[in-house]
């Protein structure tokens, strides 16, 4: 009697996906306003023909390296194995991940939505593998919305550029896409604390003053307008009065950035929960200014592109490219 050793999983699918960090809110839009940042992860997928092992079915390099899961509980394949089960796939153990995380973690930076509209992403490159119909560009932010709990992050994750989210009638997640002109820059400071999101929400209050609501939003429209066609309005345009000083208990050191960059004359905004700080404006010279002005300051000062597209799918194995 011979044995017959297990068969090794072979690959059937390769795909590579890059997903931009973003930020949220930019002052005024309160869970609406997202924009994305060429700061990019990158995901490895390979779909298999079996199950693979579930001890070694992700890899992780760079942020969040030994901290994050690895196994299937890992954010990247919840998600996929949730919207492959929902169009009839059993899959989600046939796919292996090597995560190359650049994307700052608990910063405000959009890591867990770059992880939500990766797995977004390898889902449908796993739909096309195998013959299935892939979803229109709302159904994927619903989908995005309902691991992330709102869209804003999620949007521009997607979409690249800047995005304005909202629901519709029917409390279904929408987004657009708001021009940007050509000369704006962004500027991010990253501390090396971390806050959680859930903290930084549980500091806002339940209502808030009728003139606070009445500014932020005439300051909202005013900032579509400045992004796209004004940026030398973007000061005024990204002044917030629903969320920043009520979440200063918990960031204190960020709003103290914040509040010493608006004084000299930059646009400066908290990203997303905190605790990084997002700046805004134009000239080669952005970087400089900002850290002209924090001099000694012991945040990471990274200068940051606007990302025109969002997540980027390519198929690696030569059998399924075009």
């Amino acid at each position: 009697m011979t044995s017959t050793a297990a068969a090794v999983p072979q690959v059937i699918g390769e795909f590579e996906i890059t997903v931009p960090a973003t930020s949220a809110n930019l002052g005024a839009g309160y869970d609406s306003f997202g924009i994305a940042l060429e700061i990019r992860d990158t995901v490895c997928a390979r779909l298999h023909d079996g199950p693979v092992d579930p001890a070694d079915c992700v890899h992780v390099s760079g942020e969040g390296a030994g901290v994050i899961p690895t196994g299937r509980d890992h954010l990247i394949l919840r998600v996929i194995r949730e919207v492959l089960t929902a169009r009839g796939v059993d899959a989600g153990d046939r796919i292996t991940l090597a995560c190359e995380n650049v994307i700052a973690h608990s910063r405000g930076m959009g890591s867990s939505a770059a992880a939500v509209v990766a797995g977004i992403a390898i889902a449908d490159a796993v739909s096309t593998t195998l013959g299935l119909r892939v979803p229109p560009p709302e159904e994927k932010l619903a989908w995005a919305t309902h691991f992330e709990g709102h869209p804003d992050n999620a949007a521009p994750a997607l979409f690249g550029g800047v995005t304005v989210s909202y629901s519709d009638g029917a409390g279904q997640p929408r987004s657009v896409s708001v021009p940007v002109a050509d000369d704006v820059a962004a500027v991010l400071l990253v501390p090396d604390n971390r806050l959680e999101t859930a903290v930084a929400r549980s500091l806002l209050p339940a209502t808030v003053p009728h003139a606070d609501a009445a500014a932020n939003a005439a300051i909202a429209g005013l900032f579509v307008y400045a992004i796209g066609h004004d940026p030398s309005l973007l000061l005024d345009a990204t002044v917030d009065r629903l969320h920043q000083n009520y979440r200063r208990p918990a960031m204190t050191a960020s709003l103290e950035r914040v509040d010493a960059l608006r004084a000299a004359g930059l646009a400066a905004v908290v990203s997303g929960a905190g605790p990084t700080v997002l700046v805004l404006g134009t000239g080669d010279d952005l970087h400089a200014q900002v850290e002209a002005v924090l001099t000694g300051d012991s945040s990471r000062i990274i200068p940051a592109a606007i990302a025109d597209t969002g997540v980027e799918v390519m198929a690696t194995d030569s059998r399924l490219r075009g």
